[in-house]
């Protein structure tokens, strides 16, 4: 990784915008003819050609939605900042999920505003403009154009997402000059730009940003057609990146659980963006961990492997899928057992899964089955019914058998409580079903066998008119398909 030029004591007098330099820099000084030289002789590569994105039509959508909502006021939505790893390097960034879903847009402090006019809003974007060739910072600035790479200009910017742009360098001080301008109320997603929520904290109350939050993670609840085919898109790299993984589950056996966290993060950058989170790769007793991302244990033959992953497309929507495979190829007549046992709740609790149904019904059908298994087993005193009232089962079951998903793959988790998990389906939703089991290494209530076994099973789910459509069933599920679908990619 190559350093920044200029001492900081240059700074001030080539750069007034004050460009940050690191203090050891090897270069002490710029001359006027270096300067003159970085200059000129640039050619021009104004992109003159661009059309709107496809996702812009339904980005105008969803704004138009949110000023039916707040009419009168005026809405700021920031992308957020980058955000320091260690010493002068930033993690990668991502934008906020509220930016991005209204937007389309991905640049770091990036923000959007909706200005009341009349009845309606005005929405623009303040945007980065490309790096300034007066200054310098094209080349001197860590964030520079030389640096980090090209960014559209605004007029670039106006073109391929619908609104118009201004220089986002200005927006602190315009944001809070206008907030006195006019008694307009104004409301801010907050914790995404320390600038602007201090700009408008005089103009703002919490209570009313938590509402516009609220409203914003409501409006993802339903997913429109472009978006289901963002999802479809993620589910289908995704089954790549499992394909793959299994593939060279023979690698891992030689390594570790790192090999396959590898593998999979090699798909979800080929075919998407990365990871829509931290995979969880999970063999042997690491499956009875819920969220293992250590991903640093033995992959041993005879074991099971939980691979819980999902790729993120360009667009930023996550697939959200877990498959329990046998590390062999085979499961053996425990895990076959245990492995039957999810599958038949996983297919409960997807049959449950229509317009009309409550939320809680997919999650209800898969407890159902998976008490009623434990009770035959023998692990916990019957009836069943006892068993669901008081929540026994959930020693093996531990969590909820599913969530909303689409740009999070925990989405729309500022919603209400009646706008989410005691919501009645509608189309358009998309959700997962997971149920599983988990008999942890150290649990003295059951045999010996089971204790580090751990099973889940997840599919992406979209609520249709008619029922529902499994976005991930390219990905075997039955026992028998499994073991089957691993003979193949072996041979």
């Amino acid at each position: 990784m190559t350093e920044e030029n200029l001492a900081p004591e240059e700074t001030e007098e080539a750069a007034p915008q004050a460009i940050k330099q690191r203090k050891n820099g090897l270069y002490p000084a710029i001359s006027d003819e270096l300067t003159a030289v970085m200059k000129a002789g640039w050619a021009d590569t104004e992109l003159r050609d661009l059309v709107p994105a496809e996702q812009s039509a339904y980005t105008a959508k969803r704004r138009a939605a949110l000023s039916a909502r707040f009419p009168g006021e005026r809405l700021v939505i920031p992308a957020g900042n980058l955000k320091t790893r260690s010493n002068d390097t930033e993690y990668g960034f991502r934008a906020a999920t509220e930016y991005v879903h209204l937007t389309g847009d991905q640049t770091e402090d990036a923000i959007l505003v909706l200005e009341p006019h009349g009845g309606t809003h005005d929405a623009y974007l303040y945007l980065l403009p490309r790096s300034d060739r007066e200054n310098g910072e094209f080349w001197l600035s860590g964030q520079g154009e030389l640096w980090v790479g090209r960014r559209h200009s605004l007029t670039e910017a106006e073109t391929l997402l619908g609104l118009p742009a201004k220089d986002v360098r200005n927006a602190p001080v315009e944001l809070a000059e206008r907030a006195d301008e006019y008694p307009a109320v104004t409301r801010v997603v907050r914790g995404y730009d320390a600038k602007i929520d201090a700009a408008l904290a005089p103009h703002t109350t919490k209570h009313g940003d938590d509402e516009l939050k609220v409203f914003l993670s409501e409006l993802r609840l339903v997913k429109d057609e472009w978006e289901v085919a963002q999802l479809q898109a993620a589910c289908d790299a995704t089954t790549q990146g499992f394909t793959d993984v299994v593939r060279e589950l023979a690698q891992a056996v030689a390594t570790s659980e790192r090999w396959i966290e590898g593998t999979f993060f090699r798909r979800a950058r080929v075919d998407g963006n990365d990871v829509g989170y931290g995979s969880i790769c999970a063999a042997g007793p690491h499956a009875t961990t819920l969220h293992w991302v250590r991903n640093d244990g033995q992959v041993r033959p005879g074991e099971l492997l939980l691979l819980d992953a999902g790729v993120e497309t360009t667009t930023l929507y996550t697939a959200d899928v877990t498959r329990t495979l046998p590390i062999s190829g085979e499961f053996d007549e425990l895990q076959r057992k245990i492995y039957q046992a999810v599958y038949d709740a996983q297919e409960a609790g997807i049959a449950a899964v229509k317009p009309g149904a409550r939320y809680r019904d997919f999650h209800e059908a898969s407890q159902q089955v998976l008490a009623e298994r434990l009770v035959e087993w023998g692990l916990v005193e019957g009836p069943v019914e006892r068993v669901l009232e008081l929540g026994l089962q959930r020693r093996w079951t531990l969590h909820g058998t599913g969530h909303m998903l689409g740009l999070d793959v925990h989405d729309c988790a500022h919603a209400r409580v009646e706008s989410y998990v005691d919501c009645v389906l509608e189309p358009g939703m998309v959700l997962t079903v997971e149920p599983g089991l988990y008999f942890q290494a150290d649990d003295l209530t059951v045999p010996q066998e089971y204790r580090g076994i751990g099973v889940r099973i997840e599919d992406d789910i979209l609520v249709t008119a008619d029922g529902n459509r499994n976005l991930s069933a390219a990905l075997p599920r039955t026992a028998d398909e499994v073991e089957s679908w691993m003979a193949g990619l072996k041979s």
